[in-house]
């Protein structure tokens, strides 16, 4: 449960959400009253309660109390015809999706749009569905409509490409040369060809060719690459503030995330001191921010409602077992 000063931080600031971690996932139960419990604090039954949950090493929802999901390259690399990849990699969002409905969780922080390449930091790696843009972009869409045909808002990441990141963004500042050209011909293509999804999420990445500040502080990238060139008009998330890529003080690189034009800032290591100079420098969610937010909520709403009512979550599963030779 929360503690004094968690609810007291809460009550004071009342953010848009709170994200979770494997820290905080003991069990279904505790898990349950854990964002009962949060709810309750900030006074909104509402209130977005976000995770991690891709599948493979990213998931903070795992065995023994939940199925462990396999990565994006292993579904990509499924020995199927391409339609029936996206359908089975669309059923996985979907159970994923069921696991977290079930406890709460409104948002996940998932599918990864980045396209691998070659000698990149495997902060990527399997998490990506590939190395070739259209196929990134095709079942990625799949991952994301799953997470919406169960009521779960899906964030695409990391835009506009982490792909070509050399170093981990988590411990250090990854630095791309590729040039404006070479990056829309890859690396944009996935999010531009998925930019009517809900959400999306930054990249702590210069692109030396756009800006030499990292995109989620630059309001160049944010509003010239993000929104006008690959046209993604949704809600935008920062990346995890606290990740060692971006450099000064919380408060300072929350203020510049919003200057920037992120709508919701990210602070993700469980740290008060840090949280509260974060939710000092961010702004109350309002005009075109609150508007995104809305929309995205209506859209996960509208797509809920329009699934595929015969979905079998058990004969999904023992398919997509049988095609990835895992026990059922």
């Amino acid at each position: 449960m929360l503690g004094d000063d968690e609810r007291g931080f809460l009550r004071e600031s009342e953010p848009f959400g709170v994200i979770l971690f494997k820290r905080n996932v003991e069990s279904p139960a505790q898990l349950c009253a854990l964002i009962r419990n949060i709810r309750e604090c900030l006074g909104r039954n509402d209130a977005e309660v976000l995770v991690d949950q891709e599948g493979g090493r990213v998931q903070r929802l795992g065995p023994p109390h939940w199925r462990a999901y396999p990565a994006a390259a292993r579904l990509a690399g499924t020995d199927l015809p391409f339609a029936r990849k996206g359908t089975l990699i669309r059923n996985v969002s979907r159970l994923i999706a069921r696991d977290l409905r079930e406890t709460g969780i409104s948002i996940d922080c998932a599918p990864v749009l980045d396209v691998r390449v070659s000698g990149a930091h495997d902060v990527i790696g399997n998490r990506a569905y590939g190395g070739d843009p259209q196929t990134v972009a095709a079942l990625g869409r799949s991952a994301a409509l799953g997470l919406l045909d169960e009521g779960i808002l899906p964030v695409m990441k990391h835009a506009p490409g982490h792909g070509r990141a050399m170093v981990d963004s988590h411990k250090a500042l990854p630095i791309v040369s590729a040039g404006l050209a070479e990056l829309e011909e890859t690396d944009f293509r996935p999010f531009a060809a998925n930019a009517d999804l809900p959400a999306a999420m930054t990249a702590h990445v210069v692109y030396k060719s756009l800006d030499e500040a990292p995109a989620t502080l630059s309001s160049s990238i944010v509003a010239d690459i993000i929104r006008k060139k690959i046209g993604f008009s949704g809600l935008l998330f920062s990346d995890d503030l606290s990740m060692q890529a971006l450099s000064g003080g919380l408060g300072e690189r929350a203020a510049a995330a919003f200057t920037a034009g992120v709508d919701i800032a990210l602070h993700c290591n469980g740290d008060l001191v840090e949280a509260e100079a974060v939710a000092a420098a961010s702004p109350v969610l309002a005009g075109e921010s609150l508007a995104r937010a809305e929309s995205a909520s209506l859209r996960r709403t509208s797509a809920m409602a329009e699934a595929d009512s015969s979905f079998d979550p058990v004969e999904a599963w023992a398919e997509i077992a049988a095609a990835l030779a895992i026990a059922a």
